[in-house]
């Protein structure tokens, strides 16, 4: 499941490629670093509110902080934790990337210690910036986000064979943020295959021959 992803360039790229509004200033602190997505991190989100489509900083933990482990991915929309927040467009978002990350099954000996576990980096070929579906909600400890998965596509099963995140058609981004239930039901699904990239395996965690 993804638990890491990169949306390279500054903020204002988002705006300019979403159309949104600013609905957080910029956190002026070396803790946010957008670019490099791990679980819990803070990230760019958009979303919709009484302005129209603006954007806003979570964290990558659609519990804040409040589950055992942070809850970055949900495939299950039809549970009720989960279609509470479905059902309202309120609660929906959409996630700017410019590539995720889905480990190999198998480990790889790159010398110095342990074996590693490659990452193997997804792109969308015709959208250099894309939105993965998404949902948020506000706790005390603050606003986080979820991304939504789907089925994998032949590029990321041979990967991670049980899912992917729903990369959705820019047409789609709006229907995703206002649109029934059943509607973004129909979103979730894979994103094509032939107008994706893929490289790796990569080891960025370490060098070889170092402990």
């Amino acid at each position: 499941m993804c638990n890491r992803a990169r949306m390279a360039g500054e903020p204002e790229t988002i705006a300019e490629r979403f159309g949104t509004k600013w609905l957080a200033a910029r956190p002026m602190d070396n803790r946010f670093h957008p670019q490099e997505l791990v679980p819990r991190s803070r990230a760019w989100v958009v979303r919709r509110d009484d302005r129209g489509r603006g954007l806003d900083v979570m964290a990558w933990d659609v519990l804040s902080g409040g589950g055992r482990w942070p809850m970055t991915n949900v495939r299950q929309l039809g549970l009720p934790q989960w279609r509470r927040l479905a059902e309202r467009p309120e609660n929906r978002c959409l996630i700017p990337l410019t590539e995720f990350c889905e480990w190999t099954p198998d480990v790889h000996d790159v010398g110095g210690g342990k074996p590693l576990k490659g990452e193997m980096w997804f792109a969308v070929t015709d959208q250099p910036v894309f939105a993965v579906a998404g949902f948020w909600q506000a706790s005390a400890k603050g606003n986080g986000f979820s991304m939504a998965t789907c089925d994998p596509n032949e590029l990321v099963a041979p990967i991670h064979p049980k899912a992917m995140i729903t990369v959705l058609e820019e047409a789609d981004w709006e229907r995703w943020l206002t649109g029934s239930y059943d509607d973004i039901v129909s979103l979730q699904r894979p994103y094509d295959a032939d107008r994706m990239t893929v490289r790796g395996p990569v080891f960025p965690t370490r060098q070889a021959g170092t402990k």
